[in-house]
């Protein structure tokens, strides 16, 4: 479920968002969970055709990757990124998905997304994910070299 807001920077509504729509010129920042060979990570991602400044995401929910040893939704690469040029993508590791999900981490989790264009214009999505589906994919791990042995 996406929500959108948009503002002016004289604080006055804009046309309708969906009159807008992606790829209409405009920035379109998300926030989404990958899940890669057993690994997740999440992607901040501009999907529209221009600059994003002054992102920020803001996650309801506390989210422990790493074995539990970092709080990554505290990482400041949610506080600010000043500029996300258009289909442009930072990609973060959380966890493997076993240890994730056996340290009971939340699975519902709601990303508020705020970010401007170059025309000073600002907008906000709230997109929300349910991590459960990743929770009985299979995966091969990579077989490890002699050396690494």
């Amino acid at each position: 479920m996406v929500e959108r807001k948009s503002q002016t920077a004289s604080g006055k509504e804009p046309a309708s968002i969906s009159s807008i729509g992606v790829g209409c010129g405009r920035p379109e920042v998300i926030v989404e969970f990958l899940f890669d060979r057993g690994l997740l990570h999440i992607s901040v991602n501009n999907i529209g055709d221009r600059p994003a400044v002054n992102v920020s995401v803001k996650f309801k929910e506390k989210i422990l990757g790493i074995n539990g040893t970092k709080e990554i939704s505290a990482l400041a690469l949610f506080k600010n990124i000043e500029f996300l040029g258009p289909r442009r993508e930072i990609v973060a590791l959380v966890d493997s998905s076993s240890s994730y999900f056996k340290r009971q981490q939340p699975t519902k989790i709601s990303a508020l997304v705020a970010y401007g264009d170059l025309e000073k214009h600002t907008y906000e999505v709230t997109i929300n994910h349910d991590l459960e589906i990743y929770r009985e994919l299979a995966f091969i791990a990579p077989l490890q070299s002699e050396e690494g042995k």
